[in-house]
Protein backbone atom coordinates (compact mmCIF):
# COMPACT_ATOMS: atom_id res chain seq x y z
CA UNK A 1 0.00 0.00 0.00
CA UNK A 2 1.34 3.53 -1.13
CA UNK A 3 2.10 5.35 2.03
CA UNK A 4 0.58 9.36 2.33
CA UNK A 5 1.41 12.20 4.34
CA UNK A 6 0.17 11.57 8.39
CA UNK A 7 -3.56 12.98 8.75
CA UNK A 8 -2.41 15.01 10.87
CA UNK A 9 -0.25 17.22 8.11
CA UNK A 10 -3.68 17.41 6.27
CA UNK A 11 -4.98 20.64 8.65
CA UNK A 12 -2.13 22.51 6.53
CA UNK A 13 -3.97 22.19 3.03
CA UNK A 14 -7.66 23.75 4.27
CA UNK A 15 -8.81 26.79 2.02
CA UNK A 16 -9.32 28.73 5.73
CA UNK A 17 -5.43 28.01 6.17
CA UNK A 18 -4.37 29.00 2.58
CA UNK A 19 -6.19 32.45 2.92
CA UNK A 20 -5.22 32.84 6.45
CA UNK A 21 -0.80 32.10 4.86
CA UNK A 22 -0.43 33.77 2.00
CA UNK A 23 -3.51 35.84 1.76
CA UNK A 24 -6.56 36.73 0.15
CA UNK A 25 -6.09 38.18 -3.23
CA UNK A 26 -2.85 35.78 -4.34
CA UNK A 27 -5.00 32.74 -2.78
CA UNK A 28 -8.29 33.65 -5.06
CA UNK A 29 -6.19 34.33 -8.08
CA UNK A 30 -5.63 30.49 -8.12
CA UNK A 31 -8.37 28.76 -6.05
CA UNK A 32 -8.46 25.47 -6.51
CA UNK A 33 -11.73 23.59 -7.54
CA UNK A 34 -11.56 19.93 -6.15
CA UNK A 35 -13.77 17.59 -8.50
CA UNK A 36 -13.76 13.70 -9.54
CA UNK A 37 -11.62 12.86 -12.56
CA UNK A 38 -12.76 9.58 -13.99
CA UNK A 39 -10.28 9.03 -17.34
CA UNK A 40 -10.88 10.68 -20.19
CA UNK A 41 -12.80 14.07 -20.32
CA UNK A 42 -16.64 14.07 -21.20
CA UNK A 43 -16.42 13.93 -24.70
CA UNK A 44 -13.64 12.98 -26.96
CA UNK A 45 -11.75 16.16 -26.29
CA UNK A 46 -9.15 15.58 -23.58
CA UNK A 47 -8.80 18.58 -20.85
CA UNK A 48 -5.81 20.19 -22.79
CA UNK A 49 -7.57 19.81 -26.25
CA UNK A 50 -10.90 21.98 -24.64
CA UNK A 51 -8.03 24.52 -23.43
CA UNK A 52 -6.30 24.60 -26.29
CA UNK A 53 -9.56 25.50 -28.43
CA UNK A 54 -10.77 27.39 -25.85
CA UNK A 55 -7.67 30.16 -26.88
CA UNK A 56 -8.27 33.16 -29.14
CA UNK A 57 -5.87 33.49 -32.47
CA UNK A 58 -3.99 35.99 -30.15
CA UNK A 59 -3.70 33.84 -26.95
CA UNK A 60 -2.39 30.89 -29.54
CA UNK A 61 0.27 32.89 -30.81
CA UNK A 62 1.64 34.22 -27.48
CA UNK A 63 1.56 30.59 -25.84
CA UNK A 64 1.63 28.00 -28.95
CA UNK A 65 5.45 27.09 -29.25
CA UNK A 66 7.46 25.19 -32.02
CA UNK A 67 7.77 21.71 -31.05
CA UNK A 68 11.19 21.68 -31.30
CA UNK A 69 11.60 24.80 -28.75
CA UNK A 70 14.70 25.40 -26.66
CA UNK A 71 12.58 25.79 -23.85
CA UNK A 72 11.02 22.16 -24.73
CA UNK A 73 14.31 20.65 -22.44
CA UNK A 74 14.21 23.35 -20.20
CA UNK A 75 13.31 22.96 -16.29
CA UNK A 76 14.05 25.28 -13.07
CA UNK A 77 12.87 25.53 -9.51
CA UNK A 78 11.16 28.91 -10.35
CA UNK A 79 10.07 29.84 -13.96
CA UNK A 80 7.23 30.45 -16.66
CA UNK A 81 6.84 29.00 -20.36
CA UNK A 82 5.22 32.62 -21.02
CA UNK A 83 6.36 35.20 -18.62
CA UNK A 84 3.88 37.64 -19.89
CA UNK A 85 0.96 35.62 -20.40
CA UNK A 86 -0.18 34.62 -16.79
CA UNK A 87 -3.16 32.84 -15.11
CA UNK A 88 -4.71 35.24 -13.63
CA UNK A 89 -4.42 37.88 -16.18
CA UNK A 90 -4.23 36.55 -19.95
CA UNK A 91 -7.36 33.85 -19.43
CA UNK A 92 -11.07 34.15 -19.21
CA UNK A 93 -12.19 32.44 -16.22
CA UNK A 94 -13.39 29.62 -17.99
CA UNK A 95 -10.07 29.09 -19.27
CA UNK A 96 -8.72 29.33 -16.03
CA UNK A 97 -11.05 26.77 -14.25
CA UNK A 98 -9.71 24.42 -17.55
CA UNK A 99 -6.07 24.79 -16.19
CA UNK A 100 -7.13 24.10 -13.03
CA UNK A 101 -8.64 20.76 -14.09
CA UNK A 102 -5.77 19.70 -16.40
CA UNK A 103 -3.03 20.43 -13.29
CA UNK A 104 -5.58 18.63 -11.03
CA UNK A 105 -5.52 15.31 -13.19
CA UNK A 106 -2.13 15.33 -13.54
CA UNK A 107 -2.33 13.67 -9.72
CA UNK A 108 -2.96 10.89 -7.96
CA UNK A 109 -6.48 11.73 -6.07
CA UNK A 110 -5.36 11.53 -2.52
CA UNK A 111 -2.32 14.36 -3.47
CA UNK A 112 -4.69 16.76 -5.57
CA UNK A 113 -4.93 19.10 -2.88
CA UNK A 114 -1.58 18.36 -1.48
CA UNK A 115 -0.59 19.99 -4.77
CA UNK A 116 -2.76 22.85 -5.10
CA UNK A 117 -1.75 24.27 -1.81
CA UNK A 118 2.00 24.06 -2.81
CA UNK A 119 1.48 26.03 -5.36
CA UNK A 120 -1.01 28.18 -3.59
CA UNK A 121 1.93 28.38 -1.09
CA UNK A 122 4.43 28.91 -3.52
CA UNK A 123 2.86 32.31 -4.65
CA UNK A 124 4.57 33.77 -1.56
CA UNK A 125 1.41 35.93 -1.16
CA UNK A 126 2.21 37.93 -4.26
CA UNK A 127 -0.35 37.62 -7.44
CA UNK A 128 2.76 38.26 -9.85
CA UNK A 129 3.93 34.55 -9.23
CA UNK A 130 0.61 33.21 -10.88
CA UNK A 131 1.90 30.73 -13.03
CA UNK A 132 2.28 29.91 -16.86
CA UNK A 133 1.48 27.55 -19.30
CA UNK A 134 1.68 26.79 -22.57
CA UNK A 135 2.13 24.68 -25.46
CA UNK A 136 4.34 22.66 -27.79
CA UNK A 137 3.78 22.03 -31.15
CA UNK A 138 0.17 21.67 -32.96
CA UNK A 139 -2.78 19.42 -32.73
CA UNK A 140 -1.26 18.13 -36.06
CA UNK A 141 1.75 16.82 -34.02
CA UNK A 142 1.70 13.55 -32.03
CA UNK A 143 3.91 14.80 -29.52
CA UNK A 144 2.00 17.79 -28.98
CA UNK A 145 2.37 19.08 -25.50
CA UNK A 146 1.26 20.90 -22.81
CA UNK A 147 3.39 22.50 -19.92
CA UNK A 148 2.46 24.34 -16.57
CA UNK A 149 5.25 26.11 -14.93
CA UNK A 150 5.54 28.50 -11.88
CA UNK A 151 7.66 29.00 -8.51
CA UNK A 152 8.77 24.97 -7.48
CA UNK A 153 6.23 23.70 -10.12
CA UNK A 154 6.75 22.35 -13.66
CA UNK A 155 4.15 19.59 -14.96
CA UNK A 156 4.13 18.25 -18.63
CA UNK A 157 1.55 15.88 -20.46
CA UNK A 158 0.72 14.89 -24.03
CA UNK A 159 -2.25 17.28 -24.79
CA UNK A 160 -3.99 14.95 -27.17
CA UNK A 161 -4.85 12.05 -23.99
CA UNK A 162 -6.39 12.53 -20.55
CA UNK A 163 -4.51 9.02 -20.31
CA UNK A 164 -0.96 9.40 -18.66
CA UNK A 165 1.89 8.67 -20.96
CA UNK A 166 4.71 9.27 -18.87
CA UNK A 167 6.35 12.18 -18.76
CA UNK A 168 7.41 12.81 -22.65
CA UNK A 169 11.00 12.34 -22.29
CA UNK A 170 11.23 16.19 -20.74
CA UNK A 171 11.96 17.14 -17.09
CA UNK A 172 9.55 17.79 -14.46
CA UNK A 173 9.94 19.79 -11.40
CA UNK A 174 8.25 19.80 -7.91
CA UNK A 175 9.46 21.09 -4.89
CA UNK A 176 8.33 23.28 -1.57
CA UNK A 177 8.98 25.31 1.62
CA UNK A 178 6.09 24.55 3.76
CA UNK A 179 7.02 26.86 6.87
CA UNK A 180 10.22 28.29 6.09
CA UNK A 181 12.80 28.64 3.87
CA UNK A 182 15.27 26.15 5.82
CA UNK A 183 13.30 23.33 6.58
CA UNK A 184 13.81 21.11 10.01
CA UNK A 185 14.98 17.58 9.43
CA UNK A 186 11.30 16.68 9.86
CA UNK A 187 10.68 19.00 6.55
CA UNK A 188 7.06 19.68 9.06
CA UNK A 189 4.07 20.18 6.20
CA UNK A 190 5.85 19.69 3.06
CA UNK A 191 4.27 17.76 0.62
CA UNK A 192 7.30 15.94 -0.72
CA UNK A 193 8.86 14.60 2.24
CA UNK A 194 7.20 11.32 1.82
CA UNK A 195 9.76 10.63 -1.00
CA UNK A 196 13.09 11.19 1.70
CA UNK A 197 11.48 8.84 4.33
CA UNK A 198 10.91 5.96 1.36
CA UNK A 199 14.26 6.64 -0.22
CA UNK A 200 15.51 6.41 3.57
CA UNK A 201 13.75 2.86 4.10
CA UNK A 202 15.75 1.56 0.79
CA UNK A 203 18.78 2.83 2.18
CA UNK A 204 17.86 1.14 5.30
CA UNK A 205 17.57 -1.94 3.67
CA UNK A 206 21.35 -2.15 1.98
CA UNK A 207 24.05 -4.06 4.08
CA UNK A 208 26.90 -2.22 5.51
CA UNK A 209 28.82 -2.04 2.43
CA UNK A 210 26.39 -1.03 0.02
CA UNK A 211 25.43 1.64 2.76
CA UNK A 212 28.70 2.98 2.84
CA UNK A 213 28.82 2.94 -0.73
CA UNK A 214 25.73 4.98 -1.30
CA UNK A 215 27.04 7.99 1.11
CA UNK A 216 29.45 9.61 -1.13
CA UNK A 217 31.57 12.09 -0.22
CA UNK A 218 31.39 14.25 -3.31
CA UNK A 219 29.05 17.65 -3.82
CA UNK A 220 25.33 16.60 -5.39
CA UNK A 221 24.29 17.52 -8.77
CA UNK A 222 24.95 21.50 -9.75
CA UNK A 223 21.45 22.65 -9.75
CA UNK A 224 21.97 25.13 -12.65
CA UNK A 225 19.08 24.32 -15.44
CA UNK A 226 21.53 22.98 -18.31
CA UNK A 227 23.78 20.84 -15.18
CA UNK A 228 20.95 19.23 -12.86
CA UNK A 229 19.40 16.92 -15.74
CA UNK A 230 22.21 16.22 -17.59
CA UNK A 231 22.75 12.21 -18.20
CA UNK A 232 25.85 11.04 -17.49
CA UNK A 233 27.04 7.78 -19.09
CA UNK A 234 30.36 7.85 -16.44
CA UNK A 235 31.50 9.36 -13.72
CA UNK A 236 28.60 7.71 -11.79
CA UNK A 237 28.50 8.68 -7.80
CA UNK A 238 27.65 6.02 -5.79
CA UNK A 239 26.44 2.49 -5.44
CA UNK A 240 25.73 0.57 -8.74
CA UNK A 241 21.99 -1.19 -9.27
CA UNK A 242 24.38 -3.87 -11.04
CA UNK A 243 26.06 -4.39 -7.33
CA UNK A 244 21.94 -5.44 -6.01
CA UNK A 245 20.79 -8.42 -5.45
CA UNK A 246 17.26 -9.33 -7.34
CA UNK A 247 15.47 -8.60 -4.56
CA UNK A 248 17.12 -5.31 -3.95
CA UNK A 249 16.72 -4.31 -7.67
CA UNK A 250 13.09 -5.12 -7.27
CA UNK A 251 12.79 -3.24 -4.33
CA UNK A 252 14.86 -0.23 -5.72
CA UNK A 253 11.78 -1.04 -8.78
CA UNK A 254 9.24 -0.51 -5.99
CA UNK A 255 10.61 2.83 -4.25
CA UNK A 256 10.82 4.30 -7.07
CA UNK A 257 7.09 3.56 -7.65
CA UNK A 258 6.49 4.73 -4.50
CA UNK A 259 8.02 7.87 -4.66
CA UNK A 260 6.60 9.09 -7.75
CA UNK A 261 2.63 8.52 -5.66
CA UNK A 262 1.99 12.08 -5.99
CA UNK A 263 1.28 11.94 -9.53
CA UNK A 264 -1.49 10.20 -11.71
CA UNK A 265 -1.06 6.58 -11.93
CA UNK A 266 -1.28 6.19 -15.57
CA UNK A 267 2.35 8.37 -15.69
CA UNK A 268 3.97 6.34 -12.72
CA UNK A 269 2.45 3.00 -14.63
CA UNK A 270 4.21 3.97 -17.52
CA UNK A 271 7.33 5.28 -16.25
CA UNK A 272 8.14 2.26 -14.60
CA UNK A 273 7.54 0.46 -17.73
CA UNK A 274 9.72 2.54 -19.36
CA UNK A 275 12.71 1.70 -16.98
CA UNK A 276 11.99 -2.18 -16.92
CA UNK A 277 11.28 -2.84 -20.27
CA UNK A 278 14.60 -0.81 -21.07
CA UNK A 279 16.49 -3.38 -17.72
CA UNK A 280 17.71 0.49 -16.79
CA UNK A 281 17.75 -0.85 -13.33
CA UNK A 282 21.52 -2.39 -13.59
CA UNK A 283 22.83 0.81 -15.21
CA UNK A 284 21.27 2.98 -12.47
CA UNK A 285 23.21 4.54 -9.63
CA UNK A 286 22.07 5.79 -6.05
CA UNK A 287 23.85 8.10 -3.86
CA UNK A 288 22.84 10.15 -0.76
CA UNK A 289 24.73 12.48 0.90
CA UNK A 290 26.02 13.96 4.30
CA UNK A 291 27.58 16.81 5.75
CA UNK A 292 25.21 19.96 5.14
CA UNK A 293 23.32 17.89 3.17
CA UNK A 294 22.01 15.96 5.92
CA UNK A 295 19.72 18.15 7.97
CA UNK A 296 20.43 17.30 12.11
CA UNK A 297 23.29 14.97 11.11
CA UNK A 298 21.32 12.45 11.72
CA UNK A 299 21.68 10.08 8.89
CA UNK A 300 18.30 10.22 7.75
CA UNK A 301 19.20 10.87 4.27
CA UNK A 302 17.49 14.15 2.44
CA UNK A 303 19.40 14.57 -0.33
CA UNK A 304 19.81 11.60 -2.68
CA UNK A 305 20.23 10.88 -6.46
CA UNK A 306 19.10 7.84 -8.37
CA UNK A 307 20.64 8.43 -12.23
CA UNK A 308 22.53 6.41 -15.32
CA UNK A 309 22.44 7.50 -18.96
CA UNK A 310 18.59 7.44 -19.56
CA UNK A 311 17.27 9.22 -16.41
CA UNK A 312 18.10 11.65 -13.75
CA UNK A 313 16.51 11.97 -10.25
CA UNK A 314 17.34 14.37 -8.05
CA UNK A 315 16.13 15.04 -4.74
CA UNK A 316 17.81 17.90 -2.61
CA UNK A 317 16.10 18.27 0.86
CA UNK A 318 18.79 21.08 1.66
CA UNK A 319 17.75 24.27 2.42
CA UNK A 320 14.29 23.11 1.36
CA UNK A 321 12.93 20.61 -1.28
CA UNK A 322 13.96 20.68 -4.86
CA UNK A 323 13.13 17.61 -7.06
CA UNK A 324 14.06 17.31 -10.44
CA UNK A 325 13.31 14.27 -12.93
CA UNK A 326 14.20 13.63 -16.37
CA UNK A 327 13.74 9.67 -18.36
CA UNK A 328 15.12 9.80 -21.72
CA UNK A 329 11.81 9.14 -24.26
Amino acid sequence: MIPLILPGDRKLFSRRDILRTIGATAALAALPTFRSFGGEATGKDSLPMQFYKSLTEVQRAKICLPLNHAKRQYVSNWWYICPEERLNTFYTPDQQDLVKQIFESLHHPEYREKMNWQVQKDLMGQVKNTPSVGFFGTPEDKDFEFIYTGHHVTRRCNAHTDKGLGFGGRPIFYGNFAKAFRETKDHEGNPFWYQGLIFNEFYSALDGKQQEKILVGREPRDESPAQVIKKRKTDLPGLSGADLTPDQRTKLVETMRRMMACFRPDDVTATIKTIEDNKMVERLFISCYGGAYDIGSDRVWDTWQIEGPEMVWYFRGYPHIHGYFHLAA
